[in-house]
């Protein structure tokens, strides 16, 4: 006897196509031998993390025989200095992806609804979806949150809602007024995550304060992770910042060691290091500034970002994608985000930036002979 396998997973896994990380670099050696690529695919941090984390992942591999701290209690403290916010309130995860799954098993059942922005980060669906729930996208208005059609969407139905601030993988961002809008039109039944893993890159005045409102809101959940700008991508170490009653509903369900112990020790060094993040944060957005500055003189619309990258109209993105591979240089293609026309190009060295610059020079020629 025999059965398709799909019939054994559950109706919304059924459904789902699996996430697409960007190319890495050994298989684009792999595939076509090129030994000097760069990769501007991922919204890394090209500068690597701070020299006291590195020295904090050396001193654990003498405890790799042990299990890490299940509740991450030396983590939980620094952040919680840091934030001016109770341990309690806060929820480790293995990358902020790991919180995204969390909230989405701890909160979500078969027949519920999340909404999304139709450009949204495409892990927000599969996490929804793989709850059994279901995923409603609200058109973006000039390709940025529309809040206010996402506050007409709400319903009874709907228990959860993702914003984004900045938005992966367009780069746009809202500010206090927009969100406190927002939150005021939400019920309380409704849990609002704001995901803000690259907040450390903003530079608005206007960007909110999303610990004041942790206060006022009992249904807010914020994300971060040290990823982006604390370079510690490879590690995997994300929090959310909730209630303690949310987090405690979110720890239920958590695996016990789902952070390792060179992950908390590395995030407890690079958040004493602020002086070396801040560097990494004021490179990346000169070099965001000058980008934009050159695809414009190029002619090729930009849109407005607060994140480490650039979402680029190049035309056909797919084109560009392939062309640019086989120049060395990954960058993102946006087909899978419903936007076909554009790429998303992570802030790397002043030399990789180049780089990608001399290669989009080379592919618009050869694509369009200008």
């Amino acid at each position: 006897m025999t059965c398709d396998p799909i019939l054994l997973a559950t109706p919304g896994v059924r459904t789902l196509v699996p996430y697409e990380p960007g190319k890495p670099l050994e298989e684009l050696e792999r595939e076509l031998g090129i030994k000097d690529a760069v990769k501007l695919a991922s919204n890394e941090n090209p500068y690597g993390p701070s020299p006291a984390a590195l020295a904090a992942i050396a001193g654990t591999m003498g405890a790799a025989a042990r299990y890490p701290d299940g509740g991450g209690f030396a983590l939980k403290r620094a952040l919680a200095r840091h934030l001016d916010l109770e341990p309690a309130r806060i929820t480790l995860g293995n990358g902020s992806n790991d919180v995204l799954e969390l909230i989405a098993r701890t909160f979500l059942a078969p027949g519920e609804m999340a909404l999304c922005d139709a450009y949204a980060f495409a892990v927000y669906p599969i996490v929804v979806r793989a709850a059994g729930a279901q995923m409603i996208t609200i058109p973006s208005r000039d390709f940025a949150h529309d809040m206010e059609a996402m506050a007409a969407a709400l319903s009874p139905a709907v228990r959860i809602v993702f914003l984004a601030n900045p938005n992966n993988p367009t780069g746009t961002s809202f500010g206090q007024a927009a969100l406190a809008r927002f939150l005021a039109a939400c019920p309380a039944t409704t849990l609002v995550v704001l995901d803000e893993a690259y907040c450390e890159y903003v530079d608005d005045p206007d960007y909110p304060d999303s610990r004041s409102l942790l206060h006022r809101h009992d249904n807010l959940i914020v994300v971060r992770t040290f990823s982006k700008a604390y370079g510690l991508a490879g590690l995997r170490v994300g929090y959310g910042l909730s209630s303690a009653a949310l987090a405690g509903l979110m720890n239920r369900v958590r695996q016990p060691f789902n952070v390792s112990t060179a992950a908390q020790a590395a995030a407890v060094a690079a958040l004493a290091d602020q002086d070396y993040m801040r560097m990494v944060v004021a490179r990346s957005n000169e070099a965001r500034e000058a980008m934009r500055a050159q695809l414009a003189a190029r002619g090729l619309p930009v849109l407005p970002s607060a994140g480490n990258f650039l979402c680029v109209e190049v035309g056909d993105g797919g084109a560009f994608y392939q062309a640019l591979l086989r120049r060395g240089v990954i960058v993102r293609p946006l087909g899978p985000y419903g936007m076909s026309r554009h790429i998303r190009v992570t802030m790397g060295t002043p030399a990789e930036n180049d780089r990608f610059l001399q290669a989009l020079d080379a592919v618009t020629q050869a694509l369009h002979g200008t």
